[in-house]
């Protein structure tokens, strides 16, 4: 059996929030920092939050994986 991503809303988070997750980013591809990020969805998966989106630079999906030290 497949686990399934469980639906979060981004837009609930507080506005300095979710630009912080917005903009605080890495892009593999482009190997550079804080290219920002657009197209975001939020989920949790295995009982880990993670934020997804695609890089301003290339469109390439960048993700983060919510740790303890983000709450």
């Amino acid at each position: 059996m497949l686990d399934e991503r469980t639906m979060r809303d981004f837009g609930a988070r507080d506005e300095d929030e979710q630009q912080a997750f917005l903009t605080q980013t890495w892009c593999d591809k482009c190997q550079q920092a804080n290219l920002g990020m657009h197209t975001v969805i939020e989920y949790e998966l295995k009982g880990v939050l993670f934020i997804e989106g695609k890089c301003t630079g290339c469109g390439e999906p960048v993700l983060t994986e919510l740790t303890d030290d983000d709450f």
